[in-house]
């Protein structure tokens, strides 16, 4: 297996950062909605579509570095549009790009089924609550490591990300593979013929 990157590689994983960039910017707006219409621990079952573009890129690239490149890139893309978090995201994309990414590293970037992605996807959303917890609500009453929220937020949010972030871009792969779009790609060529 070659882990260098390809002009293509390069492209398409821009391409799928940027497209969630814009989906990020959208979503912020539903998931922020009007004074939090969707209370916190609501959002955690949202939670998974922040992550999708790790999981999606390491699926669709399959080389190292792709989650966390694709996160990354669909963070700054979303901060750029505007985003009610700001440059803190900037941050926070690649630090959640890395969940996914030490999934594929742990399986030697060389497992790209369903369980992998799910793990990945899962990993990615226990990253990303822990850092919410760090970073966003250190002292909030009410968010604690206990059972009280801290621990079923965490929970949720590792199931959200398993199910949207990882089943999801198995998914979207699978999709995206019968179109011909992936052919350059191994995730393209595992396609049945038609």
């Amino acid at each position: 297996m070659n882990n260098r990157w390809r002009t293509v590689d390069i492209v398409v994983a821009s391409v799928i950062g940027v497209a969630f960039g814009v989906i990020f910017w959208a979503w912020g707006l539903l998931y922020n909605g009007p004074a939090d219409a969707i209370p916190l621990p609501g959002r955690a079952a949202l939670y998974g579509v922040w992550l999708v573009p790790a999981v999606l890129g390491g699926l669709v690239i399959r080389k190292p570095g792709a989650a966390v490149y694709t996160e990354a890139v669909a963070s700054l893309v979303s901060v750029a549009l505007g985003t009610a978090w700001g440059w803190t995201i900037a941050l926070q994309g690649p630090i959640e790009g890395l969940g996914a990414e030490l999934v594929f590293a742990l399986f030697a970037y060389r497992a790209w089924r369903l369980p992998v992605a799910a793990l990945a996807g899962a990993l990615s959303g226990v990253v990303a609550a822990v850092y919410d917890k760090i970073y966003w609500y250190p002292t909030s009453e009410g968010f604690s490591w206990g059972l009280s929220f801290g621990v079923p937020y965490i929970a949720i949010t590792a199931l959200s990300s398993l199910v949207v972030a990882g089943l999801g871009s198995v998914a979207l792969t699978r999709a995206l593979a019968q179109t011909g779009v992936l052919d350059r790609f191994p995730s393209g060529r595992e396609r049945a013929a038609v």
